[in-house]
């Protein structure tokens, strides 16, 4: 059965994560693939046990979606996690931040979702369960395991803030949500398919309208009756002619303080389409005058620093029309990016656009040898 769990992931062992790894360190492409070289958890109490930050999970929706390949997502960007950057010993530093992801957040791959390749009805429900146990790992701190979620097409993102709202409280979730389309549509009437979520989430009440915060929207779409349904929930949205008339800054400023007037707790939905084609051509509704990566990774590393973020999702990625690996790689790193948001909220670090004392350029930042060393011994003690 697809949904059937084994039940003897934890015989004849302590509760922890697992390291699949032979040996300390590597390069690309040695090792066996899980996200980001990071161990494994595989029941709840593994994730308790090695105090978990953040648990990335693999889900394989592909069927409602014209141009299939997503299902193949989640597995090869496991494969392509670790093209820039070493694992173990050899880790690297997060540039701007001196934040090394493997020091700073435990991170663990939590292996997939249940995922019913013939009827997404039947697969929600059961995804959304999936992310609900993942997000309900509560620690002695009384912080929440923070699921990520590499699909899968779009239709993912209704199971997953669902199961947000079913551990944080219905409507007490916001949604962040990068998209080049609004994704609001009942398409011959189906609700369940990667361009209907929107509405569906909101109709239910799983988030509220004014707290759900669309960037990036653009093309022919929505039309007129959607723009005043959407302005009648009270949806915030940010379209590319918003970006392009006032500035991504301005935008982006815009954008924290609705979030500052909503709830405690949000949630990314991040479809690759909101990316231009330049970057990111492999995608399921690829649409021209998109989004750029140093506006993204600021964004994205932002969001997850300044704001309570509880959830991520990394969707429309299809690696079956990524013929050099550009769209497969800039989507694991927008992830990491956030997940350096992450890391840096952890340490208390919620200042703007933070930046290592290190990094910054000599003009800006004149530091004694003293204060250079410093610096270095306290990097190392961590």
């Amino acid at each position: 059965m697809w949904k059937e769990r084994r039940t003897d992931l934890s015989e004849g062992r302590e509760p922890g994560p697992i390291n699949l790894q032979r040996y300390k360190g590597g390069f690309y492409p040695s090792g066996i693939p899980t996200f980001y070289r990071s161990p494994v958890a595989l029941v709840p109490e593994d994730l308790k046990a090695g105090k978990v930050d953040v648990a990335i999970v693999g889900a394989y929706t592909d069927n409602t979606i014209a141009m299939r390949g997503a299902a193949y997502g989640p597995n090869m960007l496991r494969a392509m996690s670790e093209i820039y950057g070493a694992w173990g010993i050899f880790e690297q530093a997060h540039v701007h931040t001196m934040i090394t992801l493997g020091k700073d957040l435990n991170i663990v791959d939590y292996g997939d979702a249940p995922t019913e390749p013939f009827n997404v009805e039947r697969s929600i429900h059961e995804i959304r369960k999936f992310i609900a146990e993942i997000a309900g790992v509560k620690h002695e701190n009384g912080k929440h395991v923070i699921p990520i979620i590499m699909g899968g097409d779009h239709s993912l993102a209704y199971p997953d803030l669902a199961a947000l709202a079913d551990v944080y409280g219905k409507g007490n979730v916001g949604m962040i949500h990068f998209d080049a389309h609004y994704d609001g549509s009942y398409a011959y009437g189906v609700t369940g398919h990667n361009g209907s979520f929107t509405k569906r989430l909101i109709q239910e009440g799983h988030v509220k309208g004014e707290n759900y915060i669309q960037i990036g929207l653009r093309g022919w779409y929505p039309d007129e009756v959607t723009w005043k349904w959407m302005r009648e929930v009270g949806i915030k949205y940010h379209t590319m002619g918003q970006i392009e008339k006032h500035g991504w800054e301005a935008v982006l400023e815009e954008v924290m303080k609705e979030i500052d007037d909503g709830p405690d707790y949000w949630f990314i939905s991040f479809d690759m389409d909101s990316m231009d084609p330049t970057y990111a051509p492999a995608v399921g509704s690829p649409e021209p005058n998109g989004l750029t990566t140093p506006v993204v990774f600021r964004m994205v590393r932002r969001l997850c620093a300044e704001k309570n973020v509880v959830g991520m999702e990394m969707v429309e990625y299809n690696p079956l029309r990524d013929s050099n690996w550009m769209t497969g790689q800039l989507a694991n790193r927008i992830v990491k990016e956030a997940m350096v948001g992450i890391a840096l909220r952890k340490k208390g670090i919620t200042e703007a656009d933070y930046e290592s004392d290190l990094t910054k350029t000599h003009g800006q930042n004149k530091l004694t040898e003293i204060q250079y060393l410093t610096i270095i011994e306290q990097s190392e003690k961590r």
